[in-house]
């Protein structure tokens, strides 16, 4: 009989490696799309006027090779910017450069952004701003620089003062390889285009984790004027490190309306809440965060006097097509979290819209239904914890009812909790059912009374997996 070959250590330890570096939920390492999310990849795409995109490789981490790493979007005409950042303590100098451009300015004469991935330029001191106030300048040269009238017409006597924002994204704590991204950012201006394929390749270099390239459009016509056609077109980077207070980790969203930068700062921040300020992955919030809204008026008829301040029916049009295009970037961000194999949709009914959306972050951010989720166990418990764990709002136990939608039906729902009562036993057949799909939806009422409306807050998260750890454990290496 013949004895069975014990592996050598050597050998064990290679397939141990092996094992460790399989990931199922994560980018391959040659840069192609998973077969699973390119469904979520826009195959054409329409954009707005008078705004021209482009990106170039330039190296910025040691291991790309290959990949475009320095990206520019432009408005050809001066235009108008709402901006939102992360609250983070520890805001990285591209984050205060653009803000303060931005301030300064009060929203106008701005020309675009230059962006970089591969590293964050966060936590790097003084060299750090040195740094993105390069970037921002470059991009200015490329366009003509700054004339002596621009900071006249702002009301500012800041010479040096640029027209361009920046964004970085990638490892935390190290200095930009500013060298090679000078080099290259004049390199994209014979790249720059308005064409899908030009937007997608933006949306491409400016992916750290991202498994996708998460890019959307959409066109409208205004109430007061529907001969006219505007569009609205954005895209995203993020994967990991996100949560509410600006969760986008970056984004950028064109359009080629004419809008009073207050007005376009005033439907941003509704758009953020109920989208990006709506998501988590895994309850950090970057150093980076940014979201940069431009709006350049391109589309407006030559013989019309333009639409310097939206009135009525108008604005509350454009707000809404800003939130829709918004909330579709935000969910595609979560759609590409981290190891998620789930995208997890949990509506709250409460007193307010604020009370609603604290305990639906509460469970979103729960490690323990999360993995449970992940692990296809409708384990309701984990749930009421997370809920439970809300100190403010006040939570009346014998109030809260929890249940799952069932797929497939207008209406169907697997009861588990009602008014504080264990609905048992739980049907594991259809909890099973549920659980194995890549959507799953989780209702709470917090309210007893059925006669009382109430408001509904809605948080998107996804699961947590093993591949979660793999990717965060090896993220520099």
């Amino acid at each position: 009989m013949a004895l069975p070959i014990r592996p050598t250590l050597q050998a064990v330890r290679k397939f141990a490696v092996a094992q460790a570096q399989c990931r199922f939920y994560s980018a391959p390492t040659d840069g192609s799309i998973p077969a699973a999310k390119q469904r979520f990849v826009s195959n054409e795409g329409i954009y707005p006027k008078g705004f021209v995109v482009g990106s170039a490789h330039a190296g910025v981490k040691p291991s790309n090779t290959t990949r475009d790493d320095v990206a520019i979007v432009a408005s050809e005409e001066l235009c108008a910017a709402a901006t939102f950042f992360t609250k983070n303590k520890f805001a990285a100098p591209p984050v205060t450069v653009s803000r303060n451009i931005v301030r300064k300015r009060k929203g106008s004469g701005l020309q675009g952004v230059v962006i970089n991935s591969g590293c964050a330029n966060a936590v790097t001191g003084k060299d750090g701003f040195a740094d993105a106030l390069s970037m921002s300048r470059a991009m200015d040269d490329l366009f003509g620089g700054q004339t002596e009238s621009d900071g006249q017409i702002q009301g500012n006597d800041d010479a040096s003062l640029g027209r361009s924002l920046v964004m970085s994204t990638g490892v935390i704590g190290q200095r930009l390889p500013i060298d090679k991204i000078l080099s290259t950012i004049p390199k994209i201006k014979s790249k720059l285009g308005s064409s899908h394929e030009h937007w997608l390749s933006v949306a491409k270099a400016v992916m750290t984790t991202d498994t996708f390239p998460k890019l959307v459009s959409r066109q409208f016509t205004l109430p007061s004027d529907p001969n006219t056609t505007y569009t609205l077109a954005g895209f995203s980077k993020g994967a990991g490190m996100i949560h509410p207070n600006m969760a986008t980790m970056l984004s950028v969203i064109c359009t080629d309306v004419r809008i009073l930068p207050a007005q376009l700062q005033e439907a941003g921040k509704d758009a953020v809440n109920e989208s990006f300020n709506s998501i988590t992955i895994d309850g950090d919030t970057s150093t980076n965060d940014s979201l940069a809204i431009f709006a350049n008026g391109a589309a407006t008829p030559p013989s019309s006097n333009g639409i310097e301040e939206f009135k009525g029916p108008d604005f509350k049009h454009f707000r809404k097509e800003l939130k829709a295009l918004a909330a579709d970037l935000a969910k595609l961000v979560v759609l590409d979290g981290e190891g998620a194999t789930k995208f997890v949709t949990i509506r709250v009914k409460a007193a307010s819209v604020a009370d609603g959306r604290i305990v639906g972050r509460s469970i979103a951010v729960s490690p323990l239904v999360k993995t449970a989720l992940y692990g296809k166990d409708a384990n309701w418990g984990r749930i009421l914890c997370a809920i439970g764990n809300v100190r403010n709002p006040v939570i009346d136990p014998s109030s809260v009812s929890v249940s799952f939608d069932i797929p497939g039906t207008k209406s169907g729902h697997l009861s588990l909790v009602e008014k504080g009562r264990p609905q048992l036993p739980i049907d594991e057949a259809v909890a099973k059912q549920i659980l194995d799909e890549e959507a799953v939806t989780i209702n709470v009422d917090l309210i007893s009374d059925s006669s009382v409306e109430g408001f509904y807050s809605t948080v998107w998260t996804c699961d947590l997996s093993h591949e979660y750890i793999t990717i965060n454990g090896d993220y520099r290496t």
